[in-house]
């Protein structure tokens, strides 16, 4: 056999296949190639390569020997370039790239790094005028940006091929009816693996009709109008601009908060520390945030989150300075601003006086605080998140193929009846509710009915929001932002008309769910005022011993000693009921109590 035969065995830094060899299989050599072999048939050992070389020399005159011996070091130098530059990337384990299957879409989405487009987060690097320089930051964080990328790539799900969505077959059903347990409660929702919902995230963003760019309106000076224009942190809108803002068109510039200041979170009212903004814009991908104001919550941890999610997703929670004051006497919170899986954030200058109403500006308007994020999913703080923010997104948005999601109200379809609801709550004054209704009743807002099918509500419940941060829905949350701020801070009264406005001019809904599937992935704890008085009142009884004696009329008749006459035939009758049939039921009901109980 030939000495210069291969094995197949691949260079250093190449991950090809094997090479193939016109259709059969490649020859077996019979022994170690020679080092300086040049692969000549019957050219082998020393003496072959000797006399090769010497008949080279005698071909090529002088001048030629010299081209000749550039030609090969110029060779080797690019080999030896070429070597070191794959052996950088020998550190990450080999064929990487062909064992996760992930497109680049994927690893932008969840790390900056990966992107292709170099496009920094702060462009330039610091903002003047504001005293915010980010470019020490930048320098700090870079270096440790190969470390991260290296874990991340290690926490990668394995690929998945899909050749039928896992919950194609599934079926809804309601939830069982218990007359013992009346109210709303969660049903069964089909979720996918994290791996698989990796695999079914779109590759680009979703269109946005019509709308292709969004800006703000930002003004330093501002007075008010009108009466009931609104906030300061709102602009005072007014209502012929306010008309104008539904007007959609290719490009738009709106009031969306934050509108004495070019940068949210830097002297606009709801001020957020320099380091904090760092950490959210650095934010890309997923964002899962919630707010507590006025103490009014107690803080819950998300459970049931994949190692992969920890790792890509941000977790960020706002709080107002007495909220942190108050935490800080039982919560310890680090150097890192971290307790759990929530990143701290806390909000100076607050815009509002209605914690409630503050509570409104991170809610709605997402987009503004974290640019550079595809997806956030709002909880509020009064619930815990149970379920995977993968799946979550998978379940209601990228499966239906929408960009909006928002669960209904489990009882109430219609925005009049969600009012006189909020009315006798004492949610909100009567007049202002009243005024906001007869505001939007000679738009012509009308009760809700079949006829407006597919709509299946006016009213939702607003605890939990999904969404792609695309044009259309950017706006959407602005806008009905702004009914918040110049109306009431019931967000359930002015989602309708917001939705129905944009809805006429273009091809856009927000998707409702039911709020029993809402029920499935959040669980809502009890406010801290409720809360601490539970805990401050005696505990309730679980299971109340049967009473062993008569009724209060008979043991009070005096003279005729009641108790003592009666008292043998019942326990003749307890006696014929504790037979073992009697006595296998009792316990069997008694199960059944506790278990619901």
């Amino acid at each position: 056999m030939s000495g210069g035969a291969s094995l197949g065995l691949r260079s250093s830094g190449s991950y090809g296949s094997l090479p193939q060899s016109n259709g059969q299989s490649p020859p077996l050599a019979a022994r170690k190639p020679g080092k300086m072999s040049l692969g000549g048939v019957g050219v082998g050992g020393r003496g072959g390569e000797r006399l090769l070389f010497a008949r080279i020399c005698k071909l090529t005159s002088r001048r030629r020997r010299m081209l000749l011996l550039l030609l090969v070091a110029a060779a080797v130098v690019f080999c030896f370039l070429f070597s070191s530059l794959v052996s950088k990337d020998e550190d990450a384990p080999p064929g990487i790239e062909t064992m996760l299957g992930f497109s680049d879409h994927v690893r932008s989405f969840v790390n900056p790094v990966w992107t292709s487009s170099g496009r920094s987060i702060i462009q330039g690097g610091s903002f003047s005028g504001n005293g915010l320089n980010t470019a020490s930051q930048t320098e700090k964080h870079s270096g440790s940006s190969h470390e991260e990328l290296r874990g991340l790539l290690r926490s990668f799900p394995p690929a998945v091929v899909l050749e039928h969505h896992p919950c194609e077959n599934f079926s809804f059903s309601p939830p069982p009816i218990d007359k013992k347990r009346t109210g709303p409660r969660p049903c069964t929702v089909c979720y996918v693996p994290v791996e698989q919902a990796l695999a079914l995230m779109p590759d680009a963003p979703s269109p946005s009709p019509v709308l292709r760019s969004l800006n703000y309106l930002f003004e330093d000076n501002l007075i008010s109008k009108e009466s009931n224009s609104g906030s300061l942190f709102g602009g005072y809108p007014s209502l012929e601009e306010r008309d104008k803002s539904y007007n959609i068109k290719d490009s738009m510039t709106v009031h969306c908060g934050f509108v004495r200041g070019k940068i949210p979170g830097v002297n606009t009212g709801f001020d957020i520390d320099e380091a904090d903004l760092f950490e959210m814009w650095q934010c890309r991908g997923i964002v899962v945030a919630s707010a507590i104001f006025g103490n009014y919550d107690i803080m819950q941890q998300a459970e049931n989150i994949s190692t992969f999610s920890k790792d890509t997703v941000c977790f960020f929670m706002f709080l107002d300075e007495e909220t942190e004051a108050a935490m800080k006497n039982t919560t310890a919170i680090d150097n890192t601003k971290r307790i759990g899986l929530w990143r701290v954030v806390v909000v100076h200058n607050l815009p509002y006086s209605d914690a409630r109403r503050n509570g409104k500006v991170p809610k709605l308007l997402l987009h503004r605080l974290f640019p550079n994020v595809r997806y956030s999913l709002w909880i509020d703080g009064k619930l815990k998140l149970v379920r995977d923010p993968y799946q979550l997104l998978e379940r209601f948005l990228w499966r239906k193929n929408v960009s909006f999601a928002i669960s209904r109200h489990y009882r109430r379809f219609d925005v009049f009846e969600e009012a006189e609801a909020n009315k006798v709550g004492g949610k909100y004054d009567n007049a202002s509710i009243d005024y906001q209704i007869g505001f939007y009743k000679r738009e012509g807002l009308t009760h809700y009915s079949s006829a407006k099918l597919p709509i299946t509500s006016d009213v939702p419940e607003g605890c939990v929001i999904m969404r792609e941060h695309i044009p259309i829905t950017n706006l959407f949350t602005c806008l009905w932002f702004n009914e918040v701020d110049r109306f009431t801070s019931r967000d359930q009264l002015s989602f309708s008309t917001v939705r129905d406005k944009i809805r006429t001019r273009v091809n856009w809904t927000a998707d409702m769910f039911l709020d029993c599937e809402r029920r499935n992935f959040v669980v809502q704890a009890y406010h801290r005022e409720l809360w601490e008085q539970i805990r401050r009142s005696p505990p309730p009884l679980v299971r109340q011993q049967p009473r062993k004696m008569l009724p209060d009329n008979a043991a009070k008749e005096p003279g005729k000693g009641p108790a003592t006459k009666r008292l043998p035939a019942r326990r003749t009758r307890d006696r014929k009921s504790g037979s073992k049939r009697a006595h296998r039921s009792k316990l069997v009901t008694g199960g059944k109590e506790f278990t619901q109980l």
